[in-house]
């Protein structure tokens, strides 16, 4: 047997606090050693509201008895306020997952129970802290999610529009394909207005759309009424109201990011990523590479990598990759795909995966994503550098793929002699 050494000590938090927190008021524990009896400890169990006076309050309490560590649950949005008067008064806070910290089965449960078991676990170091950015990258945070939910009820209208043409029997969307561009939106808002004459509509053609005017013509006959003129006119009146405020959430968020300007500049160079999706990884991710010792430790927190599930040597369940940080998943998901178009070893990545599967493929390449992200992020002066479509060919041994070939070729009955071709290079002068 060989002992290794590993990350974890064994020192106890000397003056520790933890919060069992809800939506009106909150639980503390607070342990800490005591100083007649060597080797014991201390123990007080505290309510408080969370309203921000209080917690001032507490944070004092706190300071008055030495505390240097502050533990609390991430308990649904109610933990924001504890952590950020806590962290604001200096004091080292941490955001533990409850799953990591559930009490144990047939044992009573209170809220006391729960501060005080929390609090016992935290002072032996028996639990991590979940990443939580720091102030500036939370107001970016707010505003990319933010945005993101714009352009998910944004979508949502488009698709309600789409509906309500095909109960009008206008299939102005086989036609053109996109239905709110130039051309598109016109004719919307020209049977918004009343217009129902086929033809008139499909004169609002721009473009190369004009070549298909006769189908527009037939596409656009149908029995639109002045009900689904009324509901168009409310729908396209969400969609530019939302249309304007993405636009100025686009403005604040390009001001919120200026300070990182460099480090999105390089993450756009990652085939797929786009301005965009450069802000959302640097909000989401951050840009302290500290935070994951590895690339694996990012992928595993950002749940891009399966978990696993082994008792007894047998493995158990199909090594899904959990529930994440969806906004981070869907950026990495597009990111993934939009490279799986392109002539790049992502792209590459993407086509020889597939074949086991569109998701895994994507999974993948989200994976490989995530790891060029995380070398960009511990490295300033690092540049992405593509290795081509081809790096996987050229990875190939040569006299393997030739051994390959041949017994795939001898197993259906040929027999096969491998002749050096001549060299192609030009011919001698005379």
């Amino acid at each position: 047997m060989v002992l290794k050494e590993t990350q974890e000590t064994e020192e106890i938090i000397r003056r520790v606090a933890a919060l069992d927190i809800g939506k009106a008021e909150l639980t503390c524990c607070v342990r800490v050693p005591d100083d007649d009896r060597p080797g014991r400890r201390l123990q007080e169990v505290t309510t408080h509201t969370t309203m921000t006076r209080s917690l001032v309050g507490l944070a004092d309490q706190l300071r008055a008895l030495g505390v240097t560590r502050v533990v609390m649950e991430a308990t649904s949005d109610y933990w924001r306020s504890p952590f950020y008067v806590l962290e604001a008064a200096g004091f080292e806070t941490w955001l533990v997952n409850a799953r990591d910290v559930r009490h144990l089965p047939g044992r009573p449960k209170s809220d006391a129970i729960d501060a005080v078991w929390l609090c016992k676990v935290a002072e032996r170091q028996m639990i991590r802290p979940s990443f939580v950015p720091p102030a500036d990258l939370r107001r970016l945070r707010d505003l990319t999610r933010y945005r993101t939910d714009l352009v998910n009820v944004r979508t949502a209208e488009m698709n309600r529009v789409e509906k309500l043409l095909e109960d009008a029997q206008i299939k102005l969307g086989t036609v053109a394909s996109k239905l709110f561009g130039v051309s598109g939106r016109a004719m919307l808002a020209a049977l918004v207005t009343g217009e129902r004459d086929p033809k008139r509509l499909a004169q609002l053609a721009r473009t190369v759309l004009r070549r298909r005017i006769p189908e527009l013509e037939e596409a656009l006959t149908g029995s639109f009424t002045e009900h689904h003129a009324y509901l168009l006119g409310r729908m396209l009146a969400r969609i530019d109201a939302a249309t304007a405020d993405i636009d100025e959430l686009d403005t604040k968020i390009e001001t919120a990011v200026a300070p990182y300007a460099d480090l999105a500049a390089r993450l756009d160079e990652i085939p797929g990523i786009g301005p965009d999706s450069a802000r959302v990884l640097i909000a989401e991710i951050g840009t302290d590479a500290t935070r994951f010792p590895t690339a694996g430790h990012l992928a595993s927190w950002a749940r891009f990598a399966p978990v696993t599930q082994e008792s007894a040597g047998r493995r158990k369940g199909r090594n899904s990759t959990g529930k994440g940080n969806r906004y981070l998943a869907r950026t990495l998901g597009e990111a993934a795909v939009g490279a799986s178009r392109t002539r790049t070893f992502l792209g590459a990545r993407y086509r020889r995966l597939a074949r086991r599967g569109q998701k895994k493929a994507i999974v993948a390449v989200g994976r490989s994503i995530l790891t060029i992200v995380w070398h960009l992020l511990a490295n300033p002066d690092t540049r992405y550098h593509d290795l081509g479509p081809d790096h996987f060919d050229r990875r190939l041994n040569p006299d393997r793929v030739r051994r390959t070939h041949v017994r795939a070729l001898e197993a259906q009955g040929f027999t096969v002699t491998l002749t050096p071709a001549a060299p192609t290079g030009p011919a001698p002068a005379a």
